[in-house]
Formats: C-alpha cells, structure tokens, sequence
C-alpha cells in the first residue's frame, strides 16, 4: 500500500490564517491567492486538505467554534439569566473591539455579501449563530424553571433578542465604533432583563 504524503503545514495554524482572511474579507472577498498566501500553502494542498474553498471555511469555523466554546462557558455559567446576559453582550463589546482580531464577528463578516455560487455560505453562517441563540435559550429555560426569569419571560424570545443583538454590535464594529460604543449598546440592551428577585440573587 503506497502512503500519501505527510502535510507540510501546520493545519491549525493555517487555518488561523484563513479564518482572519475570510474575517476581513468576507467569503466572495477572500480570494484564493489570498488564503494560499495568508496559509503558506499551494492551492494544490488547500484542495488535498480541505477539498473545496467551501470546505477550508468550514474548517475555519469549526476552529472559530472552539474559541468560542470556551466564551459561552463563561457566559452560561451566569448565577441569574440577566448575569448571563450581561456577560454575553460586555464580552461581545470586548471581543468585537480586540485589536488582536479583525474588528466585528467572523459569522457575521463572512457571509455580508455572497455572489453566485456562494449562495448557501450565508446560511451556513446562520446555522453556526444559531447555535449560541439555541445555548441561550436552553440556559434561559433553566432559569425560568428555577424561578429566576419573571413569568411572562420568553426564554426564546430573549435568546433570539441577543442573538439580534450582538449581530448588530458585530455590524457596528466592522463599520468603526469603539468599544465604548458597543458597551453603550450592551447597557441598554440589558433593560431587556430586569433584576432578578430573590434566592438567585443572594450571595451564597
């Protein structure tokens, strides 16, 4: 049996590089001589690794989702559903302005605007989003459940304003506001959750 040949790249380093490339760039944007420079690697290999420029976006997303595991961690183990919420939206406002990345969201940036042949690439993107509305909702569930979201909460609705919410925060850093800007927004979104009254709010 004759063994292919080894990669000579490092896949998740160029996928790093990809994903940046599709996040500035968008996916019409994000040329192949763009990503094969960006990755240091031949198109020959980009299509060995990844089969299709469709597929090394996946790929980059499924990278792009294991930072964000992490994120939601953190934000689903708020005590309340507004302290989740208060979490979600300052860390978007801090992520989305972190000079270390691309400025907005690489699921929003991706897909603003997809050509012929890129049709399904914006919906791709909002499967990815909708994952987070879904952790969201389930989080806000639990909470209904445990007494903490007010009656007449609706654990998808909420789930779904963030969801609008943050997409719009991604939209407005990529357009240049700061991060002052996007806490602005945050603040007032949270008046969408009023405090929490009761054993889920007293210290433990």
């Amino acid at each position: 049996m004759v063994m292919g040949r080894p990669r000579s790249f490092c896949t998740d380093t160029a996928l790093d590089e990809a994903m940046e490339v599709f996040w500035r760039h968008g996916y019409d944007g994000a040329t192949l001589a763009m990503l094969t420079k960006a990755m240091g690697i031949k198109p020959p290999s980009l299509y060995a690794a990844f089969g299709s420029k469709e597929g090394l976006l996946k790929a980059a997303l499924d990278r792009y989702a294991e930072r964000r595991a992490e994120h939601m961690r953190y934000v689903l183990a708020g005590a309340t559903a507004r302290d989740v919420a208060e979490r979600f939206l300052s860390s978007i406002a801090e992520s989305h302005t972190d000079p270390a990345n691309p400025p907005g969201c690489l699921l929003v940036q991706g897909g603003l605007a997809c050509g012929a042949g890129s049709e399904n690439i914006p919906f791709e993107l909002a499967s990815r989003r909708a994952q987070t509305e879904t952790e969201l909702r389930e989080r806000f569930v639990r909470a209904k459940r445990d007494g903490d979201l007010a009656g007449d909460g609706d654990p998808a609705a909420l789930a779904r304003f963030l969801s609008t919410v943050a997409s719009g925060m991604g939209v407005l850093a990529s357009s240049g506001a700061d991060r002052e800007a996007l806490r602005e927004v945050a603040r007032v979104s949270l008046g969408a959750f009023p405090p929490s009254h009761g054993a889920a709010d007293e210290p433990a």
